[in-house]
């Protein structure tokens, strides 16, 4: 067996593992609304006591959830804003959420790839022209809207030939706006009773054509370029 067989192996054994575990010891009610919101005083304690390692820890859980694909990050998300504030709950969301969604387009990536695309090759042609036109401009309007679910943006990306670091900074760009919005909303905590009132129709059309502004804006460019050469 190769080796690449092996690591592939492993990988998929460890995934397995770490999202049983999630399932079976019911890690899942640590990272609900209602234990975030009644724990509340007792984590602003901690942080107030050791602020560096209450984020390192913070950060690992956050990047573990969004790679293993694991429900929790919004809650996460909110959590960070009543924690951390605005601007510090911001910057660690951010970067945890950009990590855990890069391992996550990887582990799809090495795993997955070569045997999808030798399987339904054709069905993922248009995808693949986009990011082969778009390259950047594609996987950020996926990543500002809102209907677009995180994980399967990870997944689907990985089986394309984006470069990671290209995804990397596209998607902690992309998020941006949205991280943005869960932390502030986070700071009010207590007055949050289900994640959908956080984003309001208005809230996601904004999103929508704050997304779909750069390739509408790069087409535009280009039937000018192409009229001025006629």
């Amino acid at each position: 067996m190769k080796k690449e067989h092996i690591n592939k192996i492993i990988i998929v054994a460890v995934i397995i593992g770490l999202i049983a575990a999630f399932k079976i010891f019911n890690l899942g009610d640590y990272l609900s609304l209602s234990y975030i919101k009644e724990s509340q005083e007792k984590f602003q304690a901690l942080y107030s006591e050791n602020s560096i390692a209450v984020i390192a820890v913070y950060m690992a859980i956050y990047i573990l959830v969004t790679s293993l694909s694991l429900p929790g990050a919004a809650i996460m998300t909110l959590a960070a804003g009543a924690l951390f504030g605005l601007l510090i709950g911001t910057i660690v969301v951010s970067f945890a959420s950009t990590i855990g969604a890069t391992l996550a387009c990887f582990a799809a990536r090495f795993i997955l790839r070569d045997w999808v695309q030798g399987k339904v090759g054709e069905k993922l042609k248009t995808i693949n022209e986009g990011v082969e036109k778009e390259g950047a401009f594609y996987l950020f309007t996926l990543r500002l809207i809102p209907i677009f679910p995180f994980w399967l943006i990870n997944l689907v990306m990985g089986l394309t030939r984006m470069p990671l670091k290209t995804f990397y900074w596209v998607s902690q760009v992309g998020m941006l706006a949205g991280t943005i919005v869960y932390v502030n909303a986070g700071k009010e905590l207590g007055k949050i009773d289900s994640l959908s009132g956080i984003l309001s129709p208005t809230l996601i059309l904004s999103f929508v054509l704050l997304g779909l502004f750069p390739i509408i804006t790069k087409k535009l460019l280009g039937l000018y370029k192409k009229r001025k050469e006629i």
